[in-house]
């Protein structure tokens, strides 16, 4: 919508100077609002035409001075247009500032983003992890790669930042950065938390993000099957690395803890549960949601082979974990060893406690959201999506309750 602007010269005889001149002053009105600045010329009373806004005559000084306020006038609608370019309200302090020369301060994307990184840092353990933080300052580091790939800049105004930058970053990740879609829409996600904290501090006006969509592609979930579990189970090692890199992610196979959580286990994060046995009760360090995890045999049984290590006893903690960069590379070794022919991770022992652990043994979708510590259902029902064997259990179910019903069905006929 577009302002209302009116623009009137008038003199101001409340402030008639000592030698009987009055100054003339410059109001501009926009929607109702009026800035009323000094031209810093002056005119005899008798010289001035209220009706004309401007010197009566045509002295050479009606002349100079009437010419100042046209070329005045026509600034003020120059700054008028320059603020509709620039993605600007046309308001009254827009203007005023515009008029008096005085330019807003620019709101450059780089350090605006640093900033988020240093809060985020700051509050590691306490609202966010510390692979949250890495991850925004690798998204930084992306955005500060693309303004130099694309624009040849080190920075940039953020009113300038628009739909062509976002799908012009888009690309940037894909083809240069050789980031698949998943990991793309993540740092894109990132940057948009930067724009949004723009927009909620009123630095820029329109949401560059109107009309662009990223979206995730559902990947399908690796997890160990029940064999490949009980291979892993009875496999014993030459070294006792190897052992204890089994040991640990089968722990994290029966409790379903991320390998962040794995790390920070301690005695006090075991208690008594509603049943009386011993549970496991710890908040996630990626999300800070609550875990309550009844202790299986098979983990319990790994807490007490590590009881006494020495790694536990100095440190604190329940089991002697490695690196996770280390513990993915011994896992690569175990799956070759074990005859798994599957890309190892440590957190694919989570999906393996999500699938094979629970939802496949019948535990309810909602029991294992829970001890997962996922906020919401539907980041659960994604493993119970790629489920065919439970999906044919419960059609057995089904087919059981048919054939029941025609059964009686038939029977009732016959009597």
């Amino acid at each position: 919508m577009n302002a209302k602007l009116s623009i009137l010269f008038y003199a101001k005889r409340a402030k008639t100077t000592t030698e009987g001149l009055i100054p003339i002053y410059l109001r501009v009105t926009v929607d109702g609002e009026r800035i009323e600045l000094s031209t810093k010329r002056y005119t005899h009373p008798d010289k001035w035409s209220v009706e004309g806004n401007r010197m009566k005559g045509t002295t050479a000084e009606a002349k100079a001075v009437n010419a100042y306020l046209d070329t005045l006038k026509a600034k003020v609608y120059d700054y008028q247009q320059q603020l509709i370019r620039e993605d600007e309200e046309v308001n009254a302090e827009n203007m005023r500032n515009k008029i008096l020369g005085i330019d807003k301060r620019k709101h450059m994307l780089v350090p605006i983003f640093k900033q988020h990184n240093d809060g985020v840092k700051a509050l590691i353990g306490k609202n966010y992890a510390s692979a949250t933080h890495v991850r925004y300052e690798t998204a930084l580091k992306h955005i500060v790669e693309y303004l130099q790939w694309k624009y040849k800049v080190s920075d940039i105004d953020i009113r300038k930042i628009d739909h062509e930058f976002i799908t012009g970053y888009e690309f940037y990740l894909k083809s240069e950065c050789k980031c698949c879609q998943n990991t793309t829409s993540r740092y894109i996600k990132n940057f948009g938390k930067i724009i949004r904290i723009c927009l909620s501090n009123g630095w820029i006006q329109r949401n560059p993000f109107i009309n662009f969509k990223s979206k995730i592609v559902e990947v399908e979930r690796v997890f160990l099957s029940p064999d490949e579990i009980d291979i892993m189970l009875n496999k014993e090692f030459a070294t006792e690395r190897l052992n204890q890199v089994k040991d640990i992610f089968l722990f994290s196979c029966f409790t379903g803890l991320a390998y962040a959580d794995v790390k920070k286990l301690s005695y006090k994060n075991i208690g008594i549960g509603i049943d009386g046995e011993r549970w496991i009760f710890i908040n996630r360090t990626k999300t800070d949601t609550r875990s309550n995890i009844p202790i299986l045999p098979i983990a319990s049984a790994i807490l007490e082979k590590y009881r006494e290590h020495p790694q536990v006893i100095i440190k604190g903690k329940l089991l002697p974990i490695l690196s996770n960069q280390k513990m993915n590379a011994y896992l690569k070794e175990i799956a070759d060893l074990c005859g798994i022919n599957k890309e190892l991770t440590f957190h694919i022992a989570r999906h393996t406690f999500a699938t094979t652990v629970t939802l496949s043994n019948g535990v309810p979708i909602e029991s294992v959201s829970k001890m997962l510590g996922h906020k919401n259902l539907k980041t659960t029902q994604h493993y119970a999506k790629i489920l065919d064997l439970k999906v044919s259990n419960d059609m057995q179910i089904l087919k059981a309750k048919f054939e029941n019903k025609s059964l009686s069905d038939r029977k009732k006929k016959l009597g």
